[in-house]
């Protein structure tokens, strides 16, 4: 079941991991990869970040005195964090009917973003974060509020085994709807393919990202595709069908081939520079990738991109 890359670390393999058909047991064993290998800032990924430095007052809770600093410049500095409480996550989960497709590889994207999301919760769990899970497909399915433990991580589990893709989807008003129902501040992961219908576009798209932004809510849109939907090895396509609406066009293969990478690439700029603007972190994976050194990267990464705006 598990596969060696010439990283030296053991990598899970998505088609191994689909055989499973058990949620629960491949997160855990995700989550057991990235706590055990070379990934380990995930264990701090989500929880308390540290901030920034302050001068020692009496009475601060020595807990919190950074032993190194002292030791390098004799004198006493205390440790600030961004939160002190623990972390509010909901995981958005699209369950359209594109995210149904899958091309040859091992699950579709709905299976891929259930299972990413089935490990972003164990995940939360095992950090004592309260955690949540908002279905959504042309409308929002099924709205689990966030919370912690145990138990309710089988609940959420329990959900996602039972997820279908149908429908077709409009991601910024159901995005601009959630945003305004989300009072408290937390965390918002997006698991999405971002194919929607003709209504969707790019702009619109960013502004209803922007607006979990706006209402002080972190963002991450982790935009997951076929392998087949990026590099469309279809030379001999001379139609194509639109999933959602059942929309066709017939052309020449090549000119359709062409049209399409194209208009894909322009796209995928326009959403990770439009991501970046807005101070949404996006990171964009296929259904071939494994599953934790998808996570392990994008979260070391992340880590890395807030302690680089660490202030001393």
């Amino acid at each position: 079941m598990m596969t060696q890359l010439n990283t030296g670390t053991k990598f899970l393999d998505p088609a191994a991991l689909a055989k499973l058909k058990n949620l629960g047991l491949a997160a855990r064993l995700v989550v057991e990869g990235l706590f055990s290998g070379q990934h380990r800032s995930p264990h701090r990924g989500f929880s308390v970040e540290f901030a920034e430095h302050r001068e020692y007052t009496p009475g601060v809770d020595p807990r919190h005195l950074d032993w190194k600093i002292l030791a390098k410049r004799d004198k006493l500095y205390v440790k600030q964090y961004e939160e002190q409480t623990n972390l509010r996550c909901y995981l958005l989960l699209d369950a359209s009917a594109s995210m149904n497709y899958r091309h040859q590889g091992p699950m579709t994207k709905l299976d891929y973003c259930s299972y990413l999301a089935a490990t972003l919760a164990y995940l939360m769990m095992v950090q004592h974060d309260a955690f949540g899970l908002i279905v959504y497909g042309d409308r929002v399915r099924l709205n689990i509020p966030p919370r912690q433990g145990r138990g309710h991580l089988r609940i959420v589990l329990e959900q996602l085994e039972k997820v279908q893709a149908q429908g077709h989807t409009n991601l910024p008003r159901t995005f601009h709807e959630l945003a305004e129902t989300m009072n408290r501040r937390a965390l918002v992961i997006v698991l999405s393919d971002l194919l929607g219908g003709d209504r969707d576009s790019t702009q619109s798209l960013l502004e209803a990202l922007g607006h979990f932004h706006h209402k002080k809510h972190e963002v991450i849109v982790l935009q997951v595709l076929d392998q087949a939907e990026l590099t469309f090895p279809f030379r001999d396509a001379g139609q194509i069908e639109n999933m959602e609406t059942g929309l066709r066009i017939t052309s020449d293969a090549q000119a359709i081939r062409n049209h399409y990478l194209q208009q894909l690439n322009r796209y995928l700029e326009e959403i990770r520079n439009g991501s970046l603007s807005r101070n949404i972190s996006y990171s964009l994976t296929d259904t071939n990738q494994p599953f934790d050194l998808f996570l392990g990267t994008f979260l070391t990464r992340r880590q890395h991109q807030k302690a680089s705006r660490t202030t001393f």
